[in-house]
């Protein structure tokens, strides 16, 4: 094989039940914008677009004078082109997957483990958890975009015990009566928290069932007679019921935080954050893993004594869950979502209509480049060919190529870029 060290991407499209369908899905325009000879099915779920080299959807090279290989195959035979401290660091690996989600139904309620925990968990249940990796993640919202994330403040959760009974119910009355003396206490709140949430979590099936079942009743109940039902998080409470009937995680929406984020904000899951994707299309980075604790809002394997052992339990708020991106000193066309971990970092690169030509600069890390919006030719010295760029173009950089743009479309470019800035 030639080593050419820029060229497009053809990636992994998976087809998760809980993907928007058909053209509904930003993951489904993208392929199409990208390769107008894909074929969207109307009623098909478009869940996640893969861009990197993970085994279970490693991307083709799609350059018909490279012979046809995948992209973790062409990182093997030309360990080179991640950049010499990622190479060296991260064992010859791209340490980063880069992804499209588009969300129709809540993912599970789910925590993802650090190191050491993936680790012993991968050598005591590999069918489960499959690497040894640890998976922190991060989402930029392209649409609206809802999840729940971390748990709430101490006050908020004591005002859920105060007005759902049925919630307070499966926590117990010792159990709250500890967490509302520990206010005050960071140290008592986290063990308090912690008890709470393990009491729920390990709840009877029956007890809980039987609870949701009145707590959806009165909810329905309150909102037909037009009373507010925001005290129960009512609203929240039925989509998800609606999604997971009879599933433990409806009750979650009581602990955990719902974020919104709007397009551009982004938020960080580090080990052992509790969260859940409920609705929109985002970017995702994360590392190259595919370790995931689950505990409820899933079919999937369930461990919920893990999950209770490993989350952080400090409480904190909505706000405070959304990750702030900051601008790239060399360039104002860049903003960095630049987390506190080293496997990746995004780049979301925005030009603005009067600019014409510009260069996506060079940096030490192979990148994966995804344009969002306008329409370009890539030219690089590192290349076989001009590339055309449109919406769903995928380009993989090898580390320290630079490539020049010239823009063709009269509203600019909206694109993002995957990195890993050591």
């Amino acid at each position: 094989m030639e080593e050419v060290r820029v060229f497009p991407l053809t990636c992994a499209v998976q087809n998760y039940a809980w993907g928007k369908n058909g053209l509904d899905s930003e993951v489904a325009k993208l392929v199409i914008g990208g390769d107008p000879l894909a074929v969207v099915e109307d009623g098909k779920p478009y869940a996640e677009l893969w861009m990197g080299a993970h085994p279970k959807g490693d991307a083709q090279i799609k350059d018909n004078r490279i012979a046809q290989t995948t992209l973790g195959q062409w990182i093997a035979h030309f360990p080179a082109c991640l950049g010499s401290k990622v190479k060296d660091t991260f064992q010859g690996q791209l340490p980063f997957l880069f992804k499209v989600l588009s969300v129709k139904t809540a993912l599970s309620i789910q925590a993802h483990p650090n190191r050491e925990l993936a680790a012993r968990l991968h050598a005591q249940f590999p069918e489960h958890y499959p690497d040894n990796n640890h998976k922190p993640e991060m989402a930029i919202a392209l649409t609206r975009f809802q999840g729940l994330c971390g748990f709430r403040p101490v006050e908020e959760i004591l005002g859920f015990l105060k007005c759902v009974p049925e919630f307070r119910a499966l926590v117990g009355n010792e159990a709250a009566e500890e967490l509302r003396c520990s206010i005050g206490d960071a140290a008592r709140t986290s063990q308090a928290l912690k008890k709470c949430f393990t009491r729920m979590m390990n709840c009877e099936k029956k007890v809980f069932v039987d609870q949701l079942n009145m707590l959806v009743k009165r909810v329905t109940e309150e909102g037909a007679a037009g009373k507010d039902t925001s005290s129960s998080n009512g609203d929240l409470l039925l989509r998800l019921h609606s999604q997971y009937p009879g599933d433990i995680g409806c009750f979650s929406i009581y602990f955990l935080n719902h974020v919104v984020l709007d397009p551009g904000q982004a938020m960080f899951l580090g080990a052992n954050e509790p969260h859940a994707y409920l609705y929109g299309d985002c970017i995702e980075c994360m590392a190259c893993s595919d370790n995931t604790v689950r505990a409820g809002l899933t079919p999937k394997y369930i461990d919920v004594n893990t999950l209770c052992e490993m989350l952080n339990y400090s409480p904190s708020s909505a706000s405070s869950k959304i990750f702030p991106c900051v601008q790239d000193a060399s360039d104002p066309c860049v903003s960095l979502y630049d987390p506190p971990v080293p496997d990746f970092t995004v780049m979301r690169i925005q030009v603005p209509p009067s600019v014409k030509q510009y260069t996506v600069a060079p940096v030490d890390s192979a990148s994966i480049l995804l344009v969002i919006e306008g329409d370009a030719t890539a030219t690089s010295v590192a290349a076989l060919s001009d590339v055309t760029l449109r919406r769903g173009t995928v380009l993989f950089i090898s580390a320290n190529e630079s490539v020049s743009l010239h823009i063709t479309s009269p509203s600019g470019m909206n694109m993002f870029r995957a990195c890993c800035l050591l």
